[in-house]
């Protein structure tokens, strides 16, 4: 870990030496241990870990965001719990169980606000995040999918039940001003929005394709994308829902996971049309770019999921394949993209491969290891 010693002399009439200890975050990062229900923090130059933090409940399905400054980390549990964890220090600084079941969250473009999306009750609840006290109840009437947040102090959500997308707006004094934007689809099931805050892609799971909005536009209407991308094929069990926040956007095309085929999707970032599609090994999960954009790494569904494919983006063909271990859940790309970390959940270990060789380079020990997140996500919009 990095630690800066800061050692400075006072007026010289002190005669005394102040030493004054910081931590430097941005190499740091935290890891869910889903069974335990503790997140363990590591060191990404070090390749290691250096504390255990316990007392998060259950973090079966979980995930976080952290503050502007890299300081705390608020992770949203699959009881509804929602745990403030302060990584300097190396403990829970909060903790408010607010729903029965929740599905993620996010955090304003200010840091000021916490945002969590609810199975049960459904809606959304948005918290101050400094004290963790709640300002705003949204109910929706629905299980509450797709949480991003979006410049202007805006988070955007969706509802499985009722195919509609809100768009809460928190800028102003009082209650959210909210947009509400019917016919998204049949029951989307997850969502993305790009790192400059303007496209918002859902993802159908009641028919085939995607559906986009464009956030710039005063009044965003739902633009269909690839409504027929699985017609004529035939049609197979859907093992786990992929997730499109793991989704890659490599310069001028989007990279997404479809929903029952063995295959990604290559779509125009412009104008969303289909450009190609890579034929994988399984269903894929996550489909995720590295930072330059010249990679994707993509992992897969059980009860084949101890498989890792990666994808040249110029060719879309696949160049490596290996065999991380079982049940391969999640993966993180350091900051630049020189290294991958890989949960490996039922081997209780995360692996760290040099992406340019595929050399594996360490493995640490972890508990039922899934979701990886470095403190850099704390500087990209929807993350």
């Amino acid at each position: 870990m990095k630690t800066l010693i800061s050692t400075f002399a006072l007026a010289a009439t002190l005669g005394t030496t102040a030493i004054a200890e910081t931590i430097a975050t941005g190499d740091l990062g935290l890891i869910i241990e889903r069974a335990k229900g503790s997140v363990l923090l590591i060191d990404q130059s070090e390749r290691a870990s250096l504390a255990r933090i316990e007392g998060l409940g259950d973090l079966s399905h979980a995930s976080m965001v952290y503050s502007p400054d890299e300081r705390f980390a608020y992770v949203f549990g699959r009881d509804g719990g929602l745990t403030k964890v302060d990584i300097v220090e190396r403990k829970i600084a909060n903790r408010v169980v607010q729903g029965g079941n929740s599905i993620g969250g996010a955090i304003s473009d200010d840091g000021k606000l916490v945002a969590v999306s609810n199975y049960k009750p459904g809606g959304v609840r948005v918290f101050d995040a400094d004290t963790l006290e709640m300002v705003a109840d949204i109910p929706t009437g629905s299980k509450t999918i797709g949480l991003v947040d979006a410049p202007g102090r805006r988070f955007v959500f969706t509802m499985w039940d009722t195919g509609e997308t809100w768009i809460a707006d928190m800028s102003g004094e009082g209650a959210p001003a909210i947009t509400k934007i019917p016919e998204m689809g049949e029951n989307p099931y997850d969502a993305l929005v790009t790192g400059n805050g303007r496209t918002y892609i859902t993802g159908l799971f009641g028919e085939d394709g995607l559906t986009a909005l464009d956030l710039w536009q005063d009044n965003p209407k739902p633009i269909r994308v690839l409504p027929n991308y699985g017609r004529g094929q035939k049609d197979m069990p859907v093992y786990k829902m992929p997730h499109l926040e793991g989704w890659a956007l490599t310069g001028a095309e989007f990279v997404l996971p479809a929903v029952g085929h063995h295959e990604v999707l290559w779509i125009d970032a412009n104008t969303l049309e289909e450009t190609g599609r890579t034929k994988t090994y399984s269903q894929p999960v996550f489909a995720m770019a590295r930072p330059d954009g010249r990679q994707v790494w993509v992992n897969f569904a059980h009860p084949k999921n101890d498989t890792i494919q990666v994808i040249d983006t110029v060719s879309k063909e696949i160049i490596h394949e290996f065999k991380p271990g079982p049940a391969v859940l999640h993966m993180e790309f350091t900051s630049r993209g020189h290294e991958i970390w890989v949960s490996v959940r039922d081997e209780n270990k995360v692996k760290v491969y040099d992406t340019h060789t595929f050399d594996l380079l360490r493995e640490i020990e972890a508990d039922s290891p899934s979701g990886i997140f470095f403190t850099a996500r704390a500087h990209r919009t929807g993350l």
